[in-house]
């Protein structure tokens, strides 16, 4: 099947059930990927449809309606930042059930300028999906929106420090994620991303510890140190 910007949204879903791997599923499984919708395709192998059918925001409403793995994150590839909403945003953080469907739509939604709503909402949701879409959203906002003031990505350390304490797996990561990629940014937001991953190593909660330990270590490395212009007597 030929696809293209003019695929309707039962095309390309009858397309990828053509590209369907049965052997691919269990590898995805042992990545905690939720299989239970899944074609069994790669994110190469949709970044290849993206590219054959373009953006298209209300096909892509459709895709992501379809409940489908695949269907989904394409529909996150293909929905046009400045159209979407923040209520369809927010149906769709409803419907997240995969780490890595919550980070490419982490993605889209930075991409609509929608952290500054959604990223304390999210974070105050006691869902451990929707809490980790607030903090993928960090880690992409820190690495992709360079024009924002470092002000800004610092002013959700509070927030990291209030959550890292949540054992579940897919936050614990999630934070751990925001928290370095903060640090990374710039020489200016190392330094008070360094000083909360070391108060989080001190802390009592293991999954804050873990967290805190993790961050210090990436943060203290040499090839971060050097990217960033520190020495390590002023990184310490």
């Amino acid at each position: 099947m030929s696809l293209g910007p003019s695929s309707t949204a039962d095309e390309i879903i009858a397309h990828l059930r053509s590209l369907g791997s049965e052997g691919n599923l269990a590898g995805m499984a042992r990545f905690g990927i939720v299989t239970e919708a899944a074609l069994g395709l790669s994110n190469v192998e949709l970044h290849k449809v993206t590219r054959q059918v373009k953006a298209d925001h209300p096909r892509a409403l459709e895709l992501w309606q379809s409940g489908i793995r695949e269907a989904r994150i394409l529909a996150a590839f293909t929905a046009e930042p400045k159209v979407l909403t923040l209520e369809e945003a927010r149906r769709w953080a409803d419907d997240c059930n995969s780490w890595e469907v919550v980070d490419t739509v982490a993605d889209l939604f930075v991409a609509a300028r929608f952290e500054r709503e959604l990223i304390p909402e999210f974070a105050a949701d006691e869902r451990e999906f929707v809490r980790r879409i607030a903090f993928a959203m960090i880690a992409t906002a820190a690495v992709h929106l360079k024009k924002e003031p470092d002000a800004t990505l610092l002013s959700w350390l509070p927030l990291i420090e209030k959550h890292a304490g949540d054992e579940r797996n897919f936050v614990k990561k999630a934070v751990n994620w925001a928290l370095r990629q903060i640090g990374k940014r710039n020489a200016a937001c190392h330094g008070p991303a360094l000083a909360l991953a070391e108060r989080l190593a001190a802390s009592t909660n293991r999954a804050a510890r873990w967290t805190g330990k993790d961050a210090v270590r990436e943060l203290r490395s040499d090839k971060v140190l050097a990217r960033l212009g520190l020495d390590q007597s002023r990184a310490g």
